[in-house]
């Protein structure tokens, strides 16, 4: 499910949840990692005791210890030990997602290009896609049609049950049944949330036209509004409006792109009569089928996937927009999620895909409820362990318990064992302390390694432009940033070394107490919401590096 953006505190304050929707029960708790072997200098102080006011410059990029941000100490491991030194590799990333603006100033350098495939509408290396320059659409059509918005996996599977032929194996009349019950309930929370949110919508823009009545001009800052001394109460209620959506950086924009999103969400996502997959054409019975889509990697809505793109590796000291954390990396664009849920056939030929290219790490900033396939998903996901490719994957938006309510797809296979080149990233926030934990994030004490900076990210937009955004989806790409650096500069680490790294290196949090996402005040140890009880930190991670690799 993609996130909502900066809309999310907004949705949440309605009560906006998402419903328990699982095909197999919770998941074998999986075992604590042992400590750290390998020493890392200089144990970080507890965090600071005040909450932060306003979003640090950059605040992903800074370190708890150096700058008393909760960032990730990208800006340090670089100034600190590795401007001496030299990348050894060129690392491969492979965004699957909703596409990628592959004209954007910050990534037109960064980008994988298939060696063996010139643009000639011929396929010169024989793997089946034809014109697969930087990558490969899996969601578009040979027409040069693309599928934009898609139905929830929870509705594709109410309607496979009804219409009672090609059902997905194993559904039961117990799987349909819950299925039913929950499309009922997601769309009857929408409808509530739809009706907070207009009325929301109307009382914002009342108060804004009072604000601008009031100062005298057709736009609003917030200096301008913060420097009101209202007499009428009406006016200092806009003005407390104002600042407070301001505070959580939004905008009445976003408020009406919201609206956007649940009408369509309700007219497309959750209607079991909508189908856009014959503008593929391909046979979605058919799990075994590669080869299909078509090589347009942008698609009709790359904003998604351009700003994760961003986050790990935009260009950086270029002296525009933003630097990304990882250099000497290129980003390989595997186009697979649509607004909607992506579907498993092509998720398990995503993955394919990106290793079959070269990729050494796959970002995956997507989840859903239900994965109808996901044997298919789980051979996708053995066959790039076993060739040695890690895996990055979003926890999801919903502010649940991973432990209860599983999140599609993760390391989980069928058969009980799980995929040991796999981190499960949860989203950290730049106010700290007992605002840790972004109140979005999910969380499982045993189903998330490691949480990540995932709260008021900017990164690169389509039309060379910069948003910032907040979800897993951006906490993910913090991770595998990390990981892309660390592989570009010490090529002798494996992808399970590179794990261990991020995991052993996070700094620990783990008996600071935090809100509970999805709670209002509910207090609860950071270090219950994953294994670790740590935010990632790529200063501490390449100190880790640098003693494996001279000790070997």
């Amino acid at each position: 499910m993609r996130p909502f953006y900066g809309v999310i505190a907004l949705v949440l304050a309605l009560g906006a949840c998402a419903p328990a929707t699982t095909v197999a029960p919770p998941p074998a708790p999986e075992p604590t990692p042992t400590e750290p072997t390998t020493e890392i200098t200089r144990v970080p102080p507890p965090p600071p005791e005040e909450l932060i006011t306003e979003i640090p410059d950059r605040w992903w990029m800074l370190d708890v210890e150096r700058d008393a941000i909760f960032g990730a100490g990208v800006d340090r491991a670089y100034s600190e030990i590795l401007n001496a030194k030299q990348p050894q590799r060129e690392v491969v990333v492979a965004i699957i997602d909703s596409g990628v603006d592959i004209t954007h100033e910050d990534l037109d350098d960064v980008l994988w290009t298939n060696p063996d495939e010139p643009r000639n509408g011929r396929d010169d290396d024989g793997n089946g896609y034809v014109d697969d320059v930087y990558g490969w659409n899996f969601i578009g059509g040979p027409d040069g049609r693309h599928v934009d918005e898609d139905t929830y996996e929870v509705t594709r599977l109410v309607a496979a049950c009804r219409d009672g032929a090609d059902r997905p194996e194993p559904t039961t009349p117990e799987l349909c049944a819950r299925a039913e019950a929950d499309l009922q309930q997601m769309r009857q929370e929408n409808e509530m949330m739809l009706v907070q949110i207009r009325s929301m919508d109307a009382v914002v823009d009342q108060a804004m036209a009072l604000l601008k009545q009031q100062i005298g001009t057709d736009s609003l800052t917030v200096a301008q509004v913060r420097a009101l001394s209202p007499v009428r109460n009406d006016v200092r209620q806009a003005r407390q409006i104002y600042l407070q959506l301001a505070q959580q950086n939004i905008t009445s924009e976003m408020i009406k792109e919201e609206i956007e999103r649940i009408e369509m969400l309700l007219e497309r996502g959750l209607d079991p009569t909508f189908d856009p997959r014959p503008i593929v054409g391909d046979d979605y019975a058919n799990t075994a089928e590669r080869v299909y889509g078509n090589s347009d990697v942008i698609g009709p809505d790359a904003s998604h996937g351009t700003g994760v793109a961003g986050i790990v590796a935009a260009e950086r000291r270029n002296n525009q927009g933003v630097d990304g954390i990882a250099t000497n990396t290129r980003i390989m664009v595997v186009r697979t999620v649509p607004n909607g849920d992506e579907r498993d056939k092509d998720v398990a030929n995503a993955i394919r895909y990106a290793v079959d290219n070269g990729a050494h790490i796959i970002n995956m900033s997507f989840g859903k409820g239900y994965s109808p396939f996901k044997q298919v998903v789980d051979a996708a996901v053995r066959y790039a362990q076993e060739r040695g490719v890690l895996l990055v994957h979003a926890a999801g938006n919903d502010a649940k318990d991973l432990a209860t309510e599983p999140n599609y797809p993760n390391r989980y296979f069928m058969s009980g064992d799980t995929a040991t080149l796999w981190i499960e990233v949860g989203a950290s926030a730049w106010r700290g302390r007992g605002q840790l934990a972004s109140d979005f994030s999910n969380y499982g004490a045993r189903q998330v390694d490691v949480f990540a900076p995932g709260s008021d990210i900017t990164s690169s937009a389509p039309g060379n432009k910069y948003e910032a955004a907040s979800g897993t989806s951006f906490a993910a790409p913090v991770v595998s940033g990390i990981a892309a650096m660390l592989m570009a500069y010490y090529p002798e680490l494996t992808a399970a070394d590179v794990r261990r790294i991020i995991l052993e290196s996070a700094v620990p949090f783990r008996d600071v107490m935090v809100i509970r996402p999805g709670t209002e005040d509910e207090q609860v140890r950071f270090g219950d919401l994953s294994i670790t009880g740590g935010i990632v930190n790529a200063y501490r991670a390449v100190q880790m590096a640098e003693r494996m690799t001279n000790d070997r």
